[in-house]
């Protein structure tokens, strides 16, 4: 008897619908075809040991699965489900098996016939329901992710048998359900951490605001111990909260990467990635014999943050150029080409030198003449021609340390920052996949960023004293109109302008001696 079911492949962070197809036949053997990878050919003995663990019995004629299309790899342990049940119905030990037309099944199975969590719950449901299928059955553990899709049935199962019942018609399960609003406003400011705790580096501060208002790219420069890391991770509670749509694009790179919290629905907060130096050049953008997003895509409508840059290997540095600009990463295979989101913000830190106290206003550096030089040559210039933000941080004196006056909370920088992000959002309003004053073009700054003959003399007299380079007239242009927009200008002043070149220290000629 031949059997149909179905499942959901998927690649990049979409899925594709799979047909299960089961036949048992006179002869002998079992036999999985169709493009199965380990994980999958190994599923036939997971499911023989679930199905005998539950007091059904296995066919002993022959045995063929069929993954179809055929043409398509299929890789991991989530098929055992849907393979454990087309082989039920197809020796007939389910009441109702042409019930399973209308449903997508997925699982991975234990050996006594427990369903553990998949990947992917996501991106599979949204398929399932776009090809209108009724209802998706999925590991407990995935439900109330797959339940934000709305119009779909989502049933989470436990174990093989409670899907067995459900397909004999003595089933009880209820299908899931997920107020997505009420997920997606839960918890949405609850911030662990606040710059109200943050003492003194109000300059510093000042620059983190400017970087959230605009989506700029920023670097930290300054000896250990003066809080960098600190302001950086502090930057997620300054930033705009997420749309709907936002939300669900991160959740289903992070469902499909396994990075979701059990039994989450919704991630709610802008990500916060935080590699280690050790990172490799696959792990930081994606990829791999199965491509899988990388640290660059987790940090998708989020914040990615590199502590000492200069440690990271270069390789690893130089592959983040086309995505920062392209805000995507295409990873090309053989007979395969994916692309994942790759929309962040770049905020990273340094010491300025070897041993961190190049301008330290206190402490002697003790680097040999050229070695500042030599640690900042560590990051290629094309790289930092992207970060838009060069901040120097000074250590916290005592009496600022000693203070109990809390700063500026972190709410009340994200009201400031969330009324400049909507001025933007007007302005582009026109332009499809701009949203922030970092992203404009070249014709766009020209037309956006007029600062008239006063602000041209000013930045011309700039360039000529600081002996700043060429990359860096776009960026204080770009970051005017932010700190302008922040000050509800409609124009870009002067001061507004003097404020950004304040922030291109690394292009100024000789900074590093």
């Amino acid at each position: 008897m031949l059997v149909k079911t179905f499942g959901s492949a998927v690649y990049g962070v979409e899925a594709i619908s799979i047909t299960i197809e089961v036949n048992v036949s006179m002869g002998q053997g079992y036999h999985i075809v169709g493009l199965p990878d380990n994980a999958v050919r190994e599923s036939l003995q997971r499911t023989e040991s679930a199905i005998k663990a539950n007091e059904f019995f296995m066919p002993r004629t022959k045995l063929v699965v069929n993954l179809a299309p055929a043409d398509i790899r299929k890789t991991g342990s989530a098929f055992d489900l849907p393979i454990a049940i087309g082989i039920l119905g197809a020796s007939e030990q389910l009441d109702e098996p042409e019930r399973l037309k209308d449903y997508v099944i997925m699982g991975e199975l234990s050996l006594d016939g427990e369903v553990q969590s998949i990947k992917g719950a996501l991106p599979i449901a949204i398929q399932a329901r776009k090809e209108g299928f009724k209802g998706l059955i999925v590991p407990l553990a995935n439900a109330r992710e797959a339940g934000m899709v709305t119009n779909l049935e989502v049933y989470g199962v436990k174990h093989v048998t409670e899907v067995v019942n459900f397909f004999s018609g003595g089933s009880t399960l209820q299908p899931v359900e997920v107020n997505t609003r009420d997920e997606f406003f839960s918890n949405q400011y609850d911030f662990e951490i606040d710059f109200s705790e943050v003492k003194g580096q109000e300059n510093i501060k000042r620059a983190m605001e400017i970087a959230a208002a605009g989506g700029h790219n920023a670097i930290l420069i300054g000896p250990p111990g003066a809080g960098k890391t600190m302001l950086a991770k502090r930057l997620p509670t300054i930033l705009p909260p997420l749309s709907l749509q936002e939300a669900l694009e991160t959740t289903k790179i992070h469902s499909v990467a396994g990075k979701l919290p059990e039994h989450s629905a919704l991630i709610n907060k802008r990500p916060f990635r935080s590699p280690h130096h050790t990172i490799s050049d696959v792990a930081l953008v994606g990829g791999g014999s199965t491509p899988q997003p990388g640290e660059i895509s987790l940090a998708h409508n989020g914040v990615l943050f590199l502590d000492e840059l200069p440690e990271f290997k270069r390789t690893v540095l130089e592959v983040m150029r086309q995505p920062m600009e392209e805000r995507r990463v295409t990873i090309s295979r053989a007979k395969m080409a994916l692309d994942f989101p790759a929309n962040f913000m770049l905020i990273a830190s340094m010491n300025p030198c070897a041993c961190g106290f190049y301008n330290h206003p206190e402490k002697q550096c003790t680097c040999p003449p050229g070695a500042v030089q030599k640690y900042l040559n560590k990051v290629s210039g094309p790289l930092l021609d992207r970060i838009d933000l060069h901040v120097e941080v000074t250590p916290v004196a005592f009496n600022e340390l000693s203070n109990q006056h809390n700063g500026e909370a972190s709410a009340t920088i994200r009201e400031r920052v969330i009324s400049a992000r909507e001025i933007q959002a007007e302005r582009y309003r026109d332009h499809p996949g701009i949203y922030a004053n970092a992203q404009m073009s070249s014709k766009q700054l020209r037309e956006i960023c007029v600062i008239g003959t006063v602000g041209e003399n000013l930045l011309k007299k700039a360039m000529e004293k600081l002996n700043l380079s060429a990359r860096a007239y776009d960026r204080i242009l770009k970051v005017s109109r932010t700190i302008a927009d922040l000050a509800g200008s409609e124009h870009i002043k002067p001061e507004h302008l003097a404020e950004a070149i304040h922030y291109r220290s690394l292009d100024r000629e000789g900074w590093a001696g």
